[in-house]
């Protein structure tokens, strides 16, 4: 890894939320809280969801891929910031350094095709009913939700592959509470030219591209919701559509500020608080939204409860 008489670096040292032993603890507790709530939320949709063979629709399929996706992501960033927290030191090593980039980039891509998907699905379902058993049929679900996952890997493989081969010359603190792209490549020497045109392509296609397929698609479910006669049409449709915009508005949002936008007027708190949105409270938030608006899913977990509770 050394290379032109740098010194190897062997860990990372991370920067946390703040030196205040009170407010450590403080933060140690919230994002225990928002970790055991996640991890509790997303697995019981996925219990409920396979549970019941009702279910087993596209729409439940493509869920239960978001709440694993959810649930990788908490995992993957959580219990090392904890573990920063509640003990004196805050480093990590090389590898894990690599394999937490891996994963994150991994979650941020996946999740963003999902979402995709997910607006796809939603669309063919109210613009096209009479071609939806054709169009989402189980191996078009499975192709799509197969190909979500081998593009999420692929693009973090040649992400993490490409900063691997970065020299990291010193200083190895990371102006950050994880290892991301960005925060990594403001340590790295040498040319970051590769780097930095691979992280554009992924701007271009997971982010923007992405995005306005899904406004595309939301264009014409409200056009095709509004021409619905009866109230009681506009308000199922509507309501069945709701709850994936308002994810996909705070996930995107959050991205976009991090990812897209430059960070020279940004200051690192900031970036700080809204990497703990995307990777802390939305996957909390997400199984609160999707039961709370969906009537098929509280029938669920009422079945599985009163099964557990027999």
């Amino acid at each position: 890894m050394a290379a032109n008489n740098h010194t190897a670096v062997v860990e990372f040292v991370l920067q946390g939320f703040t030196e205040n032993p009170w407010l450590q603890g403080a933060f140690s507790a919230l994002f225990l809280f928002l970790y055991l709530t996640a991890l509790a939320g997303n697995s019981l949709i996925l219990m409920a969801i396979c549970m019941n063979p009702t279910l087993h629709t596209p729409m439940y399929i493509f869920l239960t891929n978001l709440s694993i996706l959810d649930i990788v992501c908490t995992s993957t960033v959580l219990p090392k910031l904890l573990e920063n927290l509640m003990s004196k030191g805050s480093t990590i090593s090389y590898r894990g350094c690599m394999t937490q980039l891996f994963f994150v980039t991994w979650f941020l891509g996946a999740e963003m095709l999902l979402l995709t998907i997910m607006a796809y699905d939603r669309y063919v379902a109210i613009c096209k009913p009479l071609h939806y058993g054709t169009m989402m049929s189980k191996p078009i679900c499975a192709l799509l939700a197969g190909s979500m996952w081998v593009v999420g890997i692929v693009d973090s493989s040649v992400h993490t592959g490409l900063m691997a081969r970065l020299t990291f010359c010193g200083p190895n603190h990371i102006p950050h509470f994880l290892c991301e792209v960005p925060t990594l490549l403001l340590l790295a020497c040498g040319s970051k030219y590769v780097n930095n045109v691979m992280i554009t392509m992924a701007d271009i296609f997971f982010g923007v591209t992405n995005f306005l397929f899904i406004m595309m698609s939301y264009t014409f479910l409200i056009s095709s919701i509004l021409r619905i006669r009866s109230a009681e049409g506009k308000h199922r449709a509507f309501s069945t559509c709701s709850s994936h915009l308002l994810v996909v508005c705070m996930y995107y949002s959050t991205i976009i500020y991090t990812y897209l936008l430059p960070w020279s007027g940004s200051s690192m708190e900031n970036v700080k608080v809204v990497t703990v949105l995307y990777t802390a409270v939305s996957p909390t938030l997400n199984p609160l939204i999707y039961t709370l608006r969906n009537k098929d899913v509280k029938v669920a977990l009422r079945r599985m409860f009163s099964t557990f509770g027999k």
